[in-house]
């Protein structure tokens, strides 16, 4: 059974959506071990003692969420939650990437709505914050 399946049917966590089921769209990215990767062909097996984390285990006060809004990158949603989980790995890799670095991190990630700008603008936007850690927050408090 592939990750993704098992995090919908058994988890109930829908966030992460399938897309093509061939790992080609990215639709389905989740990280594991903090790496930006397609659950759609990933074996169950594949991430036995390691970390997992999807688009509902990302930090709600991530600087991307607010990005997202800011840029108007919203459109159908369905590639959203992929497209914002390949962008916290490369932004948690490389905090303050340029435009090019952004589109070749993002490249294997489609869109149907053709957001591409906005979506590397809200990127570009999130790493203008400065780089965030969870919990970074309430240490400058």
């Amino acid at each position: 059974m592939p990750l993704l399946w098992a995090l919908r049917e058994n988890l109930r966590m829908t966030g992460t959506k399938f897309g093509c089921g061939m790992g080609l769209c990215g639709a389905c990215t989740v990280h594991v071990d903090g790496v930006a990767t397609r659950s759609c062909t990933l074996p169950l097996q594949g991430v036995a003692g390691r970390s997992v984390t999807t688009i509902e285990g990302l930090d709600p006060e991530h600087p991307l969420f607010a990005a997202w809004v800011e840029h108007k990158v919203p459109q159908c949603g369905y590639c959203q939650s992929g497209q914002v989980m390949a962008a916290a790995a490369l932004l948690a890799e490389n905090p303050s990437p340029d435009r090019q670095q952004v589109r070749n991190a993002l490249s294997g990630n489609l869109c149907r709505c053709g957001t591409y700008n906005r979506i590397q603008n809200a990127v570009l936007g999130a790493a203008e914050v400065g780089h965030w850690e969870p919990g970074a927050e309430e240490e400058q408090a």
